[in-house]
């Protein structure tokens, strides 16, 4: 999808991939990205819980609505692919509320609610550009990238120390509980600062704010430690490009950069490089092997760093090469995830080493 996309805008493609930038937002967003939240909350959810989420037929079902929808966007039936991309987010968040429910769980409610809530900004998306509302479509996606936002930074929270204090003897990776409060109440500010269509210096002054907050949050987790180990520092690596990409939003508020610079930081650098490390990770500690990256997992990780560096650095060093620089973000991006797929269909299509459920 990225390199078409690429080849696209270039005008290498001799048809249109996607009618324009905004359903290229859309599917790396409702497609891609929701995907990936989709397959770690059922994964995490069963541990959370206790309770199994969906498996066999109706995960497979699950998984034919999401490529349904990824195919009726291309066609001319757009309230088919509109009901589809709906239905998935609501078939995803009633597969988690179900095993949240049975136990309990209401610690994690708030991801039933997020999931209600991508298929609202999806239903918003499609209803705008299907002219049966004269809302901004644009909003509906900006909602969307905020609540992707939240979502890392909410488990990036629990997981990230953890990760490192195991995985790097002597870290000591901690948090700060007013720390943690601040970073995650400015997210959900600058959320509510774009739903009411707030300008001026107060989504500025939050921006700063959170990339401050986050910068010290990251800090805190002792990145340089990590090092040594490939699957914590693609983590670490990934998060910091969260205070970036608010200081670079508040840069463009100011209009001293573009607007997708601050945008591209935050899906390509911050949402490619934790989806690229919680995958690999996930995969290999769910199939009973070793939480151990070799040379073909470090490349991954290699890969999609320098795919967020070109994509969001060199159009603001060098803006003349700025279309050069987005074809040889996404050849790096295809590489990395297509590598991931060569190395990991073999393991993700085979049962777990140890004979339990994967």
């Amino acid at each position: 999808s990225v390199p078409l996309w690429a080849l696209q805008f270039s005008g290498h493609l001799p048809f249109a991939y996607v009618d324009g930038p905004f359903w290229h937002a859309h599917e790396m967003l409702f497609g891609f990205a929701l995907a990936v939240i989709v397959g770690f909350l059922f994964t995490a959810g069963r541990n959370w819980s206790g309770h199994a989420t969906p498996t066999g037929a109706l995960l497979a079902a699950l998984a034919l609505l999401w490529l349904a929808a990824r195919v009726l966007l291309l066609t001319r039936w757009q309230v088919a692919a509109a009901a589809a991309n709906v239905a998935f987010a609501l078939a995803a968040a009633l597969g988690l509320a179900v095993p949240f429910w049975r136990a309990r769980n209401q610690r994690n409610y708030f991801f039933v609610a997020l999931l209600l809530l991508f298929a609202a900004c999806c239903a918003w998306v499609h209803a705008q550009r299907l002219g049966w509302t004269a809302s901004d479509a644009w909003g509906g996606l900006q909602l969307g990238l905020n609540m992707l936002l939240f979502i890392m930074v909410v488990i990036a929270g629990r997981v990230l120390p953890m990760f490192t204090n195991n995985g790097a003897p002597g870290a000591n990776a901690s948090r700060r509980a007013w720390l943690e409060k601040l970073s995650l109440g400015l997210v959900l500010a600058l959320m509510v600062a774009d739903l009411a269509g707030l300008g001026g210096p107060l989504p500025i002054a939050l921006a700063l704010l959170a990339a401050a907050a986050h910068g010290a949050r990251w800090w805190l987790w002792q990145p340089w430690k990590t090092l040594r180990q490939p699957l914590l520092w693609v983590l670490h690596l990934a998060y910091l490009w969260i205070p970036v990409h608010f200081l670079l939003r508040a840069l463009a508020a100011l209009d001293l950069v573009p607007v997708s610079a601050g945008i591209h930081a935050l899906t390509v650098g911050a949402a490619g490089g934790l989806i690229i490390g919680m995958m690999t990770r996930t995969a290999l500690g769910h199939t009973g092997r070793p939480l151990r990256a070799g040379r073909g997992e470090t490349a991954c990780f290699l890969l999609i760093a320098a795919a967020a560096l070109v994509r969001v650095l060199a159009p603001l060093l060098l803006p003349a090469f700025t279309l050069q620089a987005m074809v040889l973000s996404s050849l790096l991006w295809a590489l990395g995830f297509g590598l991931y797929a060569l190395l990991y269909w073999p393991i993700l299509s085979r049962p777990r080493l140890d004979g339990q459920p994967g």
